[in-house]
């Protein structure tokens, strides 16, 4: 009987060898994982950093147009907060014995805003800041004590043509209250910012209303014409936005508590706004 030698290829591996081989996998594991985790907590904190920046952006950007709210102008309902943003301000002459030394028309700058009924007045040292003139679109405002005077519009009268850094013409109004601070507002169109499908927009251009817009799907908000998408991934809740409104003579603050999240982690900032309450 003839035997047949098995090839060496087939013969198959000792025990040596095979602890061996576990032995190098084992080390080559080992180096592997030395080098992944380090690199999956590199990507992590990446991702943290962006969500953590998209989160202070936003917070910041609305930091920024909230402290320009007209004061007593910020309404909050659930995850609604609303203003009006004040483009610029100055202060009126309502010396009398001024009164009827010029008229609108007039080639002198020396008219008096007439709390029975007026058009237009001088500006006392021109606007306060560098802004050009009013223009048409843009309201006037005078001595905003409660949102309520704003909104139902008691205080505010729509800038006419002719309106320069030292004169503002206006549509015919006779304004409730002086200021004591003989101070006013131009405004523009409200701001609503708001989260809506894990996304906070930003509404804007809209015209003024009694009440709070509160539903995005319906009118004024559904229409307005300038709609933005402010930062992804947010989650809103009724307590986002918390308005103190203080007193006239002391600042008002709006606090700002957004969440957002990613797929492996998630961010919470808060965020405190000054707003000018004085009128």
């Amino acid at each position: 009987m003839m035997l047949h030698k098995t090839p060496k290829y087939m013969q198959g591996f000792t025990l040596l060898e095979a602890v061996m081989v576990m032995v190098i996998t084992g080390i080559l594991g080992a180096l592997v994982a030395s080098f992944v985790t380090p690199l999956k907590g590199y990507f992590d904190a990446t991702a943290r950093a962006d969500l953590s920046d998209v989160a202070d952006t936003a917070l910041r950007r609305m930091g920024r147009e909230l402290s320009l709210a007209l004061p007593n102008s910020v309404r909050v309902s659930g995850s609604y907060i609303e203003f009006l943003p004040t483009v610029t301000g100055g202060r009126y002459r309502s010396d009398a014995a001024l009164s009827g030394v010029a008229q609108c028309g007039g080639t002198r700058i020396q008219d008096i805003l007439d709390f029975t009924g007026d058009t237009c007045f001088e500006v006392i040292g021109g606007l306060y800041t560098t802004s050009p003139a009013p223009t048409v679109g843009q309201e006037l405002v005078i001595y905003n004590t409660t949102p309520a005077h704003v909104y139902n519009g008691s205080n505010v009268a729509a800038i006419a043509t002719g309106s320069t850094p030292n004169k503002i013409m206006f549509s015919s109004k006779q304004f409730p209250l002086d200021s004591p601070g003989k101070r006013f507002q131009i405004i523009s169109a409200p701001v609503t910012f708001t989260c809506v499908g894990n996304i906070l927009w930003r509404y804007s251009g809209y015209t003024r209303q009694a009440t709070q817009p509160t539903n995005f799907a319906s009118t004024p908000l559904s229409s307005a014409p300038n709609i933005a998408k402010i930062a992804t991934s947010v989650n809103c809740t009724d307590s986002s936005f918390v308005y103190n409104s203080g007193v006239n003579q002391r600042n008002s603050m709006v606090t700002i508590n957004l969440t957002l999240s990613n797929s492996i982690d998630s961010i919470t900032l808060l965020h405190e706004v000054h707003i000018q309450n004085a009128p």
